[in-house]
């Protein structure tokens, strides 16, 4: 990834934060098949005592991906928050000398890690329920797995398999107009509220100087 200085994150928190807001996220591998991709929602879990995370996600069984690569092998998780089109209209000093083109916008998070796959029930059950605890909590009536009947469950783990990737290495690429004066990144912020992109201009004014 291409990474000026200027627009790398290297909070380990906001990265983190990042990854639990925008969960799904695409898995690269190189397998024995060639160049893989795997589109995953992923759990973050942190181990505060000993300041090491993982990721925590499950794949269909009938996925060749748990036959065409061993534990431990290298993987890319790629996360990506907010992103948009950027109008150099927006730049209010582009009245004054009209040298601005167009870029875009936008927050990703690169993880490389090395994969374990789990086939356990215990695993599989301890990933299922983090996950649905976590995304079924905005729910006026969480589902929880004790909802559906025991047999139904049992059969449902058999088709699955669980992925545990150990966190290596983090890059962040928050790129949000830090290039810019701020007279300049708070018209790009006004541009996208007017535009509908409202997340993206609150992640930005966290970069806009005081």
């Amino acid at each position: 990834m291409y990474l000026p200085e200027i627009f790398e994150e290297k909070d380990q928190e906001k990265l983190f934060s990042l990854i639990q807001n925008y969960p799904f996220a695409t898995m690269i591998c190189n397998t024995s098949e060639g160049i893989e991709a795997n589109h995953l929602p992923f759990q973050l879990i942190q181990n505060q005592d000993e300041n090491t995370a993982s990721l925590i996600a499950h794949i269909a069984k009938n996925n060749l991906l748990h036959t065409q690569i061993e534990n431990g092998a290298d993987v890319l998780i790629i996360f990506q928050g907010e992103q948009g089109y950027i109008s150099p209209n927006w730049y209010p000093s582009k009245q004054q000398h009209h040298q601005h083109v167009p870029t875009w916008n936008y927050q990703v998070v690169h993880v490389k890690g090395t994969i374990t796959f789990l086939s356990d029930e215990k695993s599989l059950r301890g990933i299922l329920a983090k996950l649905t605890r976590t995304h079924e909590a905005k729910q006026t009536v969480p589902w929880k797995m004790s909802d559906a009947p025991s047999e139904y469950i049992a059969q449902q783990l058999q088709g699955i398999v669980g992925i545990e990737i150990k966190i290596n290495k983090m890059t962040g690429k928050f790129k949000l107009s830090q290039n810019r004066d701020k007279c300049d990144a708070l018209g790009v912020v006004e541009g996208l509220e007017q535009q509908g992109g409202c997340l993206l201009g609150q992640a930005l004014q966290q970069y806009i100087q005081d």
